[in-house]
C-alpha cells in the first residue's frame, strides 16, 4: 500500500513541480521557429479547437501514428495511450474496456461499457460491435473521465472517439498493401474527390488475411488466420454556404478464426470415454487446441471439424446535417447500425469438450441527436441538445461441458434499451486569464430482459422469464480553467458519472440468477496542467481522485458444479492516479514523445465470495475485501522517436515505439494474474522527395517479448490469450 502511494505522489509532485517550472517560461523565440511542433485540432468538445486549449486529459493519434503502430483494432490502443486496457474475454470478440481504472468485465454483449466507443459522432453500445477494422482514419481522440454533458451516452471512465477522412476538394487516390511473417496480408485504399460543384465523395476499403501464429498441439493444424473486410463510403452534400449534409454508408465482414488460447494448468478430463486423461499445461504458448461434439457442431450449423471463429456481418449508415443561423449551429446525427454475430470458441482449449463455447447474435442500434451551439464569438459559448437510442438485441448463448459434467447449456434472451436524455454545457470566460465551465445531464433509461430462459441437456431449467430496470441520473460537470500567459493552462474540475445498470446473462436455472444490478455512480475530481514551455516542448499532466457508488463488478455465486458469474455493486471504492504526456522536438528531424501513468484503487466497503477458498473448499466461502486493491495495472509508460533524414534523392524516416503495462492481478487468484511486459516496435520508411510511394520495413514485438492479454478460468480448465509474437514485414503505398 505505502508503494503504491508513494507512486502517486511522485507523480503528483512532478505535476506540481512542472506546472510551477511553465508558468515562469516565456514565449518562444524565433530560433525555435523550426523545431516548432504542429497544433492538434480535435473536436472533443463538439467544436474544433487546438488540443493544447481544452481543459480536459486526453490523448490524440493520427492515422498515420496508427498505421506505424499497425493499430487496426480499438483493442490495440492500449500500447499507446497512458491508463486504456482493452482486454478480449476469453479471447473472443467481446471488449472489455478499462480507462483510468474504471471498467467492466463481461463475456455478453447485453451491458453497457464504462468507456463510450464513437465513430464520426456515432455511438457503439454495445461492445462487441467495437471489433471491426479501423481504416482510413483522420485521428482518435481518447477522453479520459466520466462524459455526458456533451456525448450521446453516459460513461464513467471516458471515451474514444475516431474521425475518418473526409472527402477532398481535389480528385485523389492511394492504396497500401503489407505483407509479414505467418503469411499476413493487409490492403487498404481510397479514392476521393468532387463529384460536382455542391458533392464530394470518398470510397475506402481495407481487407486482412491469414496471420495465424499457433498450432493445434495434436494435429499441428494452425489457428488465428484473419479474413476480414471493411468498406466505408462518404458524400457530403453542401447546397448552400449554411447548410451541409455528410451522408456515412459503412459494413464489414469477419469470417476470421478466432486466435486460440493455450493451458495454463494440467487440465484432467474424460475426453467423451470413461476414465480420465491429464493433458499436460502448455510450455509453448503457441500451442492450443479444439474439437467439438456433433449436437453442438449441428447446433451452431458448423462442421464437427471446424476451427473456433466467427461469421459475422455488420453495416449501418448515419446522416449528419448542419446548418448555420448567424449567432448559432442546429446539428442533427441519425444513424443505424447492424450486427449478425456468429462465434466459436473453445475455452477449455483443447479436443475435451469442457467449455465450447457459442454466440449468435442479433443487434440493431437506431440514434437521434439534435443538438445547437453559440458560434464561438463572445465570452460565452455553449451546446444544447436531446439525445434518444434504441437498441434490440436477440442473442443465444449455448455452451457445450459434456465430458466435465455430462451436460450442456443454452441460454436465449431478448433485450430492449430505449435511452432519451437532454445534456447541456456553457463555457463562460470570466477574465483574460479564467474560463468557467458547467454542463447538466439529465437521462430516463428503460432496459427490458425479455423472455430469459436456460436449459441443460434439453431441459428446462428457467422457464422464459422477463425482468426490467430503469435509470435517471443527473451527472454533470463544473470547471474552471485559469490561463496565467499563452503557453500555460492550468484546470481543475468535478464531474458526477453514470453507467446504466443491467443483467448477468450467463447460465442459471434460477430467477434469482437475472436480478438487475444497479447503476454506479462515479463522482470525479480532477486537477491538471497543459503547457507549452517553447514551440519544441509540449507537457501535458493530470492527477483525479474517484468516489464510487455502487461499482459493478464481476463476482460469482455458488452453483452445484462451482462457482458461476455473476455482477455485483459495491457499495463503495476510490481510485485515483496520475498521467505525464510530453512531445519533445530538440532538432528539426527527432521527435521524441513520452507517457507515464499510475493509478490505485481499493474497495471501501465490499462483502463478496471468495472464488480460490470456494473453489479449494467446494463450497461457498465469503470474504469481506473492504480495503482490498482493485485488480488492475498500477503503471503503464510509454513513447516513441522518430528521426528523419536524407539519403541521396530520399526522405528516410526511422522510428521506434514502446509501451510497459504493469503486472495485472485477478480477483480469481494469483494463478490468474497477468505478469508485466514489454512491446517494441521499429520501422525505416523510404520515400522520394515529394514523390507518390513510400516502402516501410517494420518489426512489431521486435524483441519477441512472450506475453499474455488475458487469463481466466472456464469449468475445470485454466486458460490464457497470448499475445502475438515478432512479426516482420513490408509495406508499400502509392499515392495520386
Amino acid at each position: 500500500m505505502r508503494q503504491y502511494r508513494r507512486g502517486a505522489s511522485i507523480i503528483v509532485l512532478a505535476v506540481a513541480a512542472s506546472t510551477a517550472a511553465m508558468a515562469q517560461t516565456g514565449p518562444a523565440t524565433r530560433s525555435q521557429a523550426s523545431t516548432a511542433l504542429d497544433d492538434v485540432i480535435v473536436t472533443a468538445q463538439r467544436r474544433e479547437q487546438a488540443a493544447q486549449d481544452v481543459g480536459i486529459a486526453l490523448s490524440v493519434l493520427s492515422g498515420e501514428e496508427l498505421t506505424d503502430r499497425g493499430i487496426t483494432n480499438v483493442n490495440q490502443l492500449q500500447t499507446a495511450t497512458p491508463n486504456l486496457e482493452i482486454e478480449p474475454a476469453f479471447g473472443g470478440g467481446a471488449a472489455q474496456f478499462r480507462l483510468r481504472g474504471v471498467g467492466f468485465q463481461d463475456y455478453a454483449s447485453n451491458n453497457s461499457p464504462t468507456v463510450g466507443v464513437y465513430v464520426n459522432e456515432v455511438a457503439y453500445p454495445v461492445p462487441v460491435m467495437t471489433q471491426g477494422l479501423i481504416f482510413d482514419i483522420d485521428r482518435v481522440e481518447v477522453l479520459r473521465g466520466p462524459q455526458g454533458t456533451l456525448y450521446g451516452r453516459n460513461t464513467t471512465g471516458g471515451a474514444i472517439s475516431f474521425v475518418t477522412r473526409r472527402p477532398t476538394d481535389v480528385m485523389s487516390a492511394g492504396i497500401k498493401g503489407e505483407y509479414a511473417t505467418f503469411g499476413a496480408v493487409q490492403m487498404e485504399g481510397y479514392v476521393s474527390g468532387p463529384i460536382s460543384d455542391t458533392v464530394k465523395g470518398r470510397l475506402a476499403a481495407m481487407t486482412q488475411q491469414g496471420g495465424a501464429f499457433q498450432h493445434n498441439r495434436d494435429t499441428g493444424e494452425s489457428l488465428g488466420d484473419a479474413d476480414r473486410t471493411g468498406l466505408r463510403g462518404l458524400l457530403t452534400f453542401e447546397p448552400t454556404a449554411d447548410l451541409s449534409f455528410t451522408l456515412d454508408v459503412h459494413g464489414g465482414i469477419d469470417k476470421s478464426e478466432n486466435e486460440g488460447l493455450y493451458l495454463l494448468s494440467p487440465l484432467v478430463t474424460r475426453l467423451g470415454g470413461p476414465g480420465s486423461i491429464t493433458i499436460p499445461a502448455d510450455t509453448d504458448h503457441r500451442a492450443t487446441g479444439w474439437g467439438l461434439s456433433p449436437r453442438f457442431a449441428a447446433e451452431m450449423g458448423r462442421d464437427v471439424n471446424a476451427k473456433p471463429g466467427r461469421d459475422n456481418s455488420s453495416w449501418g449508415t448515419s446522416l449528419n446535417g448542419h446548418y448555420d443561423f448567424d449567432t448559432m449551429r442546429l446539428t442533427s446525427i441519425t444513424s443505424y447500425e447492424t450486427l449478425d454475430r456468429s462465434e466459436y470458441g473453445d475455452w477449455d482449449s483443447s479436443a475435451s469438450v469442457e467449455a465450447d463455447t457459442f454466440f449468435g447474435s442479433d443487434v440493431k442500434v437506431f440514434s437521434q441527436e439534435f443538438r445547437l451551439s453559440s458560434d464561438g464569438e463572445g465570452p460565452l459559448n455553449w451546446v444544447a441538445g436531446v439525445y434518444y437510442s434504441k437498441q434490440d438485441l436477440d442473442e443465444r448463448y449455448s455452451s457445450d461441458f459434456i465430458d466435465v459434467y455430462g451436460t450442456y447449456g443454452q441460454v436465449a434472451y431478448a433485450q430492449q434499451v430505449e435511452s432519451v436524455s437532454i445534456f447541456g454545457q456553457a463555457e463562460y470566460q470570466l477574465s483574460e486569464q479564467f474560463k468557467l465551465i458547467g454542463g447538466l445531464r439529465y437521462e430516463e433509461e428503460t432496459r427490458n430482459l425479455d423472455g430469459f430462459g436456460t436449459a441443460f441437456g434439453g431441459a428446462t431449467a428457467l422457464p422464459p422469464t422477463s425482468v426490467s430496470t430503469r435509470m435517471t441520473p443527473l451527472t454533470g460537470k463544473v470547471a474552471l480553467e485559469y490561463t496565467p500567459s499563452d503557453n500555460l493552462l492550468i484546470y481543475g474540475s468535478f464531474s458526477r458519472g453514470a453507467k446504466s445498470g443491467g443483467f448477468t446473462t450467463y447460465n442459471t436455472g434460477s430467477a434469482s440468477g437475472i436480478e438487475p444490478f444497479r447503476p454506479e455512480i462515479l463522482l470525479a475530481y480532477e486537477i491538471g496542467f497543459k503547457a507549452d514551455p517553447t514551440r519544441a516542448f509540449q507537457i501535458n499532466g493530470a492527477a483525479y481522485f474517484y468516489d464510487y457508488s455502487d461499482q459493478q463488478v464481476l463476482s460469482a455465486v455458488w452453483g452445484a458444479n462451482g462457482p458461476v458469474g455473476k455482477f455485483a455493486n459495491v457499495p463503495s471504492s476510490e481510485i485515483y492516479g496520475a498521467e505525464l504526456e510530453g512531445t519533445w522536438r530538440p532538432v528539426p528531424n527527432l521527435r521524441i514523445t513520452q507517457s507515464v501513468s499510475y493509478k490505485h484503487g481499493e474497495y471501501t466497503d465490499f462483502f463478496d465470495l471468495d472464488v480460490p477458498a470456494s473453489r479449494l473448499a467446494n463450497a461457498a466461502v465469503f470474504v469481506d475485501k473492504s480495503g482490498v486493491e482493485i485488480p488492475f495495472p498500477a503503471v503503464s509508460y510509454g513513447g516513441s522517436v522518430a528521426y528523419d533524414w536524407l539519403a541521396e534523392n530520399f526522405d528516410v524516416t526511422g522510428e521506434v515505439n514502446y509501451s510497459f503495462r504493469d503486472d495485472y492481478p485477478s480477483w480469481l487468484g494469483a494463478k490468474y494474474d497477468v505478469p508485466s511486459y514489454w512491446l517494441f516496435n521499429a520501422s525505416v520508411t523510404m520515400a522520394p522527395q515529394a514523390g507518390p510511394w513510400s516502402a516501410t520495413l517494420f518489426v512489431r514485438n521486435l524483441f519477441d517479448q512472450e506475453y499474455d492479454l488475458t487469463r481466466n478460468f472456464f469449468t475445470t480448465a485454466d486458460i490464457a490469450q497470448p499475445g502475438r509474437p515478432r512479426t516482420v514485414g513490408v509495406r508499400l503505398s502509392y499515392q495520386y
